[in-house]
């Protein structure tokens, strides 16, 4: 008789004994990787964690089943993809406080400003979903409370409302808890004010930055970014300035490479130029990529990437992205 389709598996007992390190080298040389250096690999292994650096092993393989390389694979190939990837991290969490900390302060602005309060946070006609709303607030209490910094002990100490200022209260929310607060402000106007800021519409800009908080995350943990599958994806925009425009990969929904991180960089890579006004940061991923000579289709990159118009002007060419951004009056 079949066993049906719903019929979960018999699990069975796992029986692979630890390896020592100089062990898990010479199961390296076994599936047929080159270790010129057997000291060098167990040191690395003994601070990576063979598990971690399998990942780094998978498009050097020719056969998945047995983990078998393909021929002339070294340990410093797999090693230097890992390296890479590591800077990667760094590389996009640099983009991501400098994009953070400019959100916080475009919506502590245009918010206390144009409803005339230092506390809009207190005001919770001014958010559509009231449990979102009291999630966030809860949250951003508990903040407070734990909070240890003296600008935070100086105004709870002195002052009688619930919690203190906007500007101030956005210095303790995570890129995650922002995203949640942007969301879910109640009136499109305010959100598209803040979002025009960067030249991007309130939608595009919702969608990014909780796409944006899985990526940190990712980053902060120290997850791979090579080469992953994001669960989230970003909405990309229809309008706005024609070098973000030109750069993006328009592929069909279906495509497995839109869950990739390439999109996501070309909106960072926007965003530093319109936060920062320099191109250093778009010439420190090219370089990065050609240093390590990787493969930025694993990426999603398309061939043509560097043609395209936002990372030429990493090259010294000028653009005018015409943003409009928040002054004094």
């Amino acid at each position: 008789m079949s066993r049906s389709r719903n019929t979960p598996r018999k699990k069975q007992a796992f029986t692979k004994p630890p390896l020592r390190f100089t062990d898990q080298v010479r199961k390296l040389e076994d599936h047929g990787l080159s270790v010129p250096d057997r000291h060098k690999a167990g040191f690395y292994l003994a601070q990576l964690n063979y598990y971690r650096l399998a990942a780094y092993c998978l498009p050097y393989e020719q056969d998945h089943a047995t983990h078998r390389f393909m021929p002339g694979t070294s340990f410093d190939d797999v090693l230097n993809l890992y390296v890479f990837d590591r800077e990667l991290r760094l590389l996009v969490l640099d983009a991501i406080e400098r994009f953070e900390v400019s959100l916080r302060t475009q919506m502590a602005y245009h918010l206390s400003h144009v409803h005339g309060s230092a506390h809009p946070h207190l005001q919770p006609d001014l958010f559509y979903d009231p449990l979102v709303y009291g999630g966030c607030i809860t949250k951003l209490a508990a903040e407070v409370r734990r909070s240890r910094e003296d600008f935070i002990r100086h105004l709870t100490g002195k002052y009688e409302e619930a919690l203190p200022p906007l500007w101030a209260c956005v210095e303790l929310m995570t890129l995650g808890q922002l995203s949640k607060w942007f969301s879910n402000v109640k009136q499109r106007a305010d959100r598209q004010a803040i979002s025009r800021a960067y030249g991007i519409d309130e939608k595009v800009m919702t969608s990014f930055c909780e796409h944006l908080t899985l990526i940190r995350n990712h980053c902060a943990h120290h997850a791979r970014l090579w080469n992953r599958d994001f669960t989230i994806t970003m909405m990309l925009p229809k309008k706005g300035a024609k070098p973000l425009l030109d750069s993006l990969f328009i592929l069909p929904d279906s495509d497995r490479r839109l869950r990739k991180l390439y999109n996501a960089l070309v909106m960072l890579a926007y965003l530093m130029d319109a936060i920062s006004g320099e191109h250093h940061w778009k010439q420190r991923l090219i370089n990065l990529i050609e240093t390590h000579n990787v493969d930025p289709s694993r990426m999603g990159f398309p061939n043509d990437w560097l043609k395209r118009s936002i990372w030429r002007l990493a090259n010294g060419e000028e653009t005018i992205y015409g943003l409009h951004r928040n002054s004094e009056k």
